[in-house]
């Protein structure tokens, strides 16, 4: 995490009643991240999703319930905070419509999230030596906004 997340989660617990949680992690989403940051900071994406493959590749642990999250932009400045709410890991051709629709991209459509979830896992598993299949397992994540810088 760098300084400017770390400032702003310090801040944001700062006079709470609650403990601080000491796990937190700060990420971008994928392929625009700040596209998809605004996306979550006016209530349209409450979920998200990467292949498992990734988190198996690069030994992190899967999200879970509980988690905090801090959204970054592309030029890692702090956005917002999320929790998750929910993990589930499934074949990406068993992915709901539901969940398409959470993701809150392009039209919001399960046909868009498919194809635009396509493309960018190809372009990912490439560049780690892996070929896109229909059934590859996704790690579903559910989050709420919780604040927003």
């Amino acid at each position: 995490m760098n300084v400017k997340a770390e400032l702003y989660w310090n801040e944001f617990w700062q006079g709470k009643d609650e403990e601080k949680p000491q796990a937190v992690s700060a990420w971008q989403f994928g392929a625009d991240p700040d596209h998809l940051a605004q996306l979550v900071i006016v209530g349209k994406k409450t979920a998200t999703c990467s292949g498992y493959v990734f988190y198996e590749e690069e030994n992190e642990p899967l999200p879970s319930v509980g988690d905090y999250s801090i959204i970054l932009s592309s030029e890692d400045e702090p956005l917002a905070i999320i929790q998750t709410v929910k993990v589930e890991v499934l074949p990406m051709n068993e992915v709901s419509e539901e969940f398409a629709i959470a993701e809150g991209e392009g039209d919001r459509t399960h046909a868009y999230w498919w194809d635009a979830h396509e493309k960018w896992l190809k372009e990912e598993l490439d560049k780690i030596g892996h070929t896109f299949k229909e059934d590859m397992l996704l790690v579903c994540e559910r989050f709420e906004l919780i604040h927003v810088k």
